[in-house]
């Protein structure tokens, strides 16, 4: 059985930056068996309905502004695959899942950034699928579960996002990581480890200072959604966690 993974994709620079954190990510998919697909949730592809994409190639999506001109250089030419895409579909529609297949979306920095870093070739196929950060923390939960079968196929599932994401308090000099972010993940992680899925799902009242460490749920929804297609094994391992910027978790999590 493949494993799942949630990976945080930290600041847009991640790709081109050398420190612990990428170099986990460099090291990661030497460390597992090379997938024949790769299903990822990005963050950055908000959707008000489960958006999968079906596109047999795609564009690289610079989805930010205002950064060196090396960045804007960076291409992952993945291709798609339009079959895997269809069958997803249908296991959402098994499981009561409303979902579209979108056909001409490329894949954003959200997607990119991690998969450059793991597999830089770009040689394996990659379906992108949104995030809807209306539903409650259970259907994101659901919507991973829903995929699970996908892990005894050979199919690699990746969250990217990033449990602590605040970028107004972000510290752009620098420094150690924010007091109250680190809280926060301690927190996480203690109820993580032994799939405590009642309080994880009610992590925004029961989580210390879970309002500063995720002010919008769209980087936190896809730890939820790797966590689900591993329900029937329910182990969880953090593999890293470092930070950047002061309030940017940079955390990798297995679901074997």
């Amino acid at each position: 059985m493949t494993t799942s993974l949630f990976l945080a994709h930290g600041s847009p620079m991640l790709v081109i930056e050398d420190h612990a954190y990428t170099q986990f990510l460099k090291q990661l998919a030497a460390s597992m068996p090379r997938p024949k697909a790769i299903v990822i949730f990005t963050a950055h592809w908000e959707s008000p309905v489960q958006l999968i994409s079906g596109a047999s190639a795609y564009e690289t999506i610079y989805d930010f502004y205002g950064f060196p001109d090396e960045l804007y250089q960076v291409t992952y030419p993945a291709k798609g695959e339009p079959a895997l895409a269809k069958k997803i579909q249908h296991l959402f529609a098994d499981a009561g899942i409303p979902s579209e297949i979108d056909l001409e979306r490329g894949l954003d920095h959200g997607a990119w950034s991690v998969l450059k870093l793991l597999y830089p070739e770009a040689d394996i196929p990659v379906i992108a699928l949104s995030v809807n950060p209306s539903l409650s923390n259970e259907q994101q939960y659901k919507i991973g579960k829903a995929l699970a079968s996908l892990r005894n196929e050979e199919v690699l599932i990746i969250g990217s996002g990033g449990t602590v994401h605040n970028l107004r308090r972000i510290n752009w000099d620098g420094g150690q990581a924010e007091s109250w972010a680190v809280q926060f993940d301690d927190w996480f992680q203690e109820k993580l480890t032994v799939w405590d899925t009642q309080q994880v799902f009610d992590y925004e009242r029961l989580a210390p200072h879970a309002q500063a460490a995720v002010p919008r749920n769209e980087h936190f929804i896809p730890l939820l959604l790797a966590m689900g297609t591993a329900d029937e094994t329910r182990k969880a391992q953090l593999l890293h966690r470092s930070y950047q910027l002061g309030t940017l978790s940079l955390s990798g999590w297995q679901f074997a």
